[in-house]
């Protein structure tokens, strides 16, 4: 199963998904204006209503039901590979650090060792994307070029209990800075288990029509969501329909601790 978007896509077992993100501390000005502007109140309903929207489905299906939750249940260690300037290794480190900080039930951290890994992130020139995204896929390579037309790219392999067990990200370094942290964001994000793009929820990264350069509070509240204990891979939308309100105090609890904001 798969989604993207003309700039960036990601693949889940395998499914493709897209391009966005940021880290704050990087001063960007285009992160820092959109900071400014966010909005970081919302109801329930739509939070819930984003959540069905990404969680479930796929863009591009390449293999297995796209009708699950799909997440890690086990620790997440991200490994980096690729010759490119040392900022954008940091700059992938520091994006990962803020997913841990921002999102109460993951086990996500950087491994300097190629063998502990299970998250990989492959940083390639431009030039070098199609490329490198045919040696990685295969047959589906050049479909996935085809269709998706990526600038980044994000994928999952997950087993027959919608457990990911491997994740691979492929971020282009010389597009631009802001275009860097945006990709990073949304494709590590979206490698963790929210794989569909939609163009229908205006406050979230996984949307076409969106860039922000930074992990916002609305994204925040669907990762939460999907990594709070109570939901776990496999399940139908019907069930976690069902959870959704034992664990919202749960999750906006958290959200607002992690932001200064009222609760």
């Amino acid at each position: 199963m798969a989604c993207g978007k003309a700039r960036g896509a990601a693949l889940a077992a395998m499914a493709l998904l897209a391009w966005s993100g940021g880290w704050a501390a990087a001063q960007h000005p285009e992160i820092e204006k959109r900071r400014a502007a966010e909005r970081t109140s919302f109801s329930d309903a739509e939070i819930a209503r984003g959540f069905f929207k990404v969680a479930f489905g796929a863009e591009l299906g390449l293999g297995g039901r796209v009708d699950r939750i799909r997440k890690y249940e086990q620790p997440v260690r991200v490994y980096v590979e690729g010759a490119a300037p040392p900022e954008r290794h940091t700059a992938v480190a520091r994006v990962v650090d803020d997913i841990r900080r921002h999102v109460a039930h993951i086990d996500i951290a950087m491994t300097r060792e190629r063998r502990d890994a299970n998250f990989i992130v492959r940083l390639v020139r431009d030039r070098d994307l199609a490329r490198t995204v045919r040696a990685i896929y295969g047959a589906n390579g050049s479909r996935i070029v085809r269709s998706l037309e990526p600038q980044c790219l994000s994928g999952i392999r997950k087993d027959d209990r919608y457990r990911i067990v491997g994740s691979d990200v492929i971020l282009v370094v010389d597009a631009g800075t802001f275009i860097f942290y945006d990709c990073a964001y949304e494709e590590l994000l979206q490698a963790l288990g929210p794989i569909r793009d939609d163009p229908t929820v205006p406050w979230t990264m996984f949307n076409d029509d969106v860039q922000m350069g930074f992990f916002d509070v609305y994204d925040q509240y669907l990762l939460n969501i999907l990594y709070h204990p109570r939901i776990r891979a496999g399940m139908t939308r019907a069930e976690v329909r069902r959870l959704l309100p034992a664990i919202m105090p749960d999750v906006r609890a958290f959200v607002a601790a992690a932001n200064g904001l009222p609760r």
